[in-house]
């Protein structure tokens, strides 16, 4: 069955599953086509008559996916549409779920299989509302003449769209939580950072993104240069990449980013500019920018596991090839007397008794993941009590157990979609990964409705998952049997911080 929902652009029309109701492909704003690629998301044109929303938007042109399942759909410049999942159409006033997908800025769509928003919706009496938004040269492409940030933009005009319009579709403008995954967890904190996103949402998750991978205006220059320079110009100027057919963009980026990744963490990511991120976002936070918004943040326990399980020779990595990448990665970012650091990180990753690739892996998890995560959660802690920190550990049962709690393994179970396509074997299934779902759901539910995540049954014995600070550092760890641990993995985290 179809229904309909009055806009401030117009009536659209989606589909009626009786247990929830969908919208998908919405606009919320102008194409950014033409004259606008590269521009500051426009008000979208009013419409007359009744616009259909029952199949996905397309997402923004972008390199394949390595993984499998992960194929974004269809792709064109315009890109600018969300999805709303809901249980009615009413004025119950409903918290809202605000879904940022991951993809390094570069890959991702809102329409991807494991985002389907029915398991939220349904178990939590919530609205979700799920964005595309501009990747790569299009949306973070740092061009002379500006404007800047143009990925960032449309997720603020996206949770403007919301603010205007997510009352006719039951839920309430003034409980507003924006979560996010790995790049979409970067978004997120980001945004708290961010001036023009104040009073636009309440409350935050990261999952396996912090407040890091931000860009100085310098090296976002050198990427846009790189790009020019593999479109055969010799400038970075708006108006002349406004013509490059999006597949020359596009392959262009990828030439870029695979020249530049090894210098820069994300070659493609927001950068610091005066107009719409003045300051570093972990430093905005430190200073209070976002001192009313509750926040979740984690992340997986073996983050870079899925990062490195294809390369075939990784697990066959030697103990003095892997030292010598470790020396080089802290001389990298600055670390005096690299060669005693890394005899220390080796001693206490315990390089004597584990394989050589699983030391590096657990090393770049904390490194690139964990640490800047629980660095965001002390300075958030600072000014909100209402900061967790979680630590999700069950295993992806793929490639016979190797990839561990990898990187995106979280995902399935936050949504409720253990059943979509290959994701019983990515995430597991079965009566203890669907108890886990379960909790996880609950969590962050909890979370979105009050600023906490206490709820009956997540822990043993009526535990409540404790706020996160630099005293007891209580972490929820996620696994077959959920926990409250103090300071997890102690050692680790304390070496980083005598290093650094």
């Amino acid at each position: 069955m179809s229904l309909t929902v009055e806009t401030t652009s117009g009536r659209i029309e989606g589909v009626d599953n009786l247990t929830h109701r969908v919208f998908r492909g919405i606009p919320y704003a102008a194409p950014p086509v033409g004259a606008r690629r590269f521009e500051s998301p426009a008000t979208v044109e009013p419409w007359a008559g009744v616009r259909p929303c029952m199949a996905p938007g397309p997402a923004c042109p972008q390199p394949p996916s390595p993984l499998p399942g992960m194929a974004p759909g269809p792709q064109s410049e315009d890109c600018l549409n969300l999805n709303v999942f809901t249980p009615s159409c009413d004025d119950a006033a409903r918290p809202v779920l605000f879904w940022i997908h991951g993809g390094a800025f570069r890959t991702g769509s809102n329409g991807q299989a494991m985002y389907e928003g029915r398991g939220l919706v349904e178990r939590g009496d919530v609205v979700l509302v799920t964005i595309n938004y501009r990747l790569g040269p299009l949306g973070y492409l740092h061009l002379e003449g500006g404007p800047h940030n143009v990925g960032q933009q449309d997720q603020i005009k996206a949770l403007e769209w919301v603010r205007d319009n997510i009352a006719a579709f039951g839920g309430d403008p003034r409980n507003v939580t924006v979560f996010g995954e790995s790049a979409g967890a970067m978004a997120t904190t980001t945004l708290l950072a961010m001036p023009h996103a104040r009073g636009l949402f309440h409350r935050a998750i990261a999952q396996s993104g912090a407040a890091q991978g931000t860009l100085s205006a310098e090296e976002a220059e050198r990427v846009a240069f790189e790009v020019a320079r593999n479109l055969g110009s010799n400038t970075a100027e708006r108006d002349s990449f406004r013509g490059v057919a999006v597949e020359d963009l596009v392959a262009a980026s990828v030439k870029a980013h695979d020249k530049l990744a090894r210098d820069l963490f994300l070659p493609f990511a927001p950068t610091l500019e005066d107009e719409t991120l003045p300051v570093e976002p972990l430093e905005a936070i430190r200073n209070g920018a976002a001192r009313d918004i509750p926040l979740i943040v984690g992340t997986t326990r073996d983050e870079w596991r899925l990062f490195t399980f294809a390369i075939r020779s990784h697990r066959s990595l030697e103990p003095a090839t892997l030292q010598r990448r470790i020396r080089s990665r802290l001389e990298k970012i600055g670390v005096q007397e690299a060669d005693a650091a890394t005899r220390r990180l080796l001693d206490v990753y315990g390089i004597a008794d584990r394989a050589p690739w699983k030391v590096f892996d657990a090393i770049e998890t904390d490194r690139n993941f964990r640490l800047p995560a629980l660095e965001l959660a002390i300075a958030q802690g600072e000014h909100n009590p209402n900061t967790f920190a979680y630590l999700f550990a069950w295993p992806s049962p793929a490639a016979r157990g190797a990839l561990g709690a990898c990187h995106a393994v979280e995902l399935p179970f936050v949504f409720g979609t253990l059943d979509a396509p290959t994701m019983d074997r990515f995430a597991g299934q079965g009566a203890d990964a669907d108890a886990l779902s379960s909790k996880t759901m609950d969590a962050w539910l909890s979370f979105a409705r009050s600023g906490t995540p206490g709820l009956p049954g997540l822990l043993p014995n009526g535990a409540k998952w404790a706020r996160y600070d630099a005293r007891r550092r209580e972490t929820l760890v996620l696994d077959r049997e959920c926990r409250l641990e103090s300071d997890p993995q102690s050692a680790e985290r304390s070496v980083w911080e005598e290093i650094l």
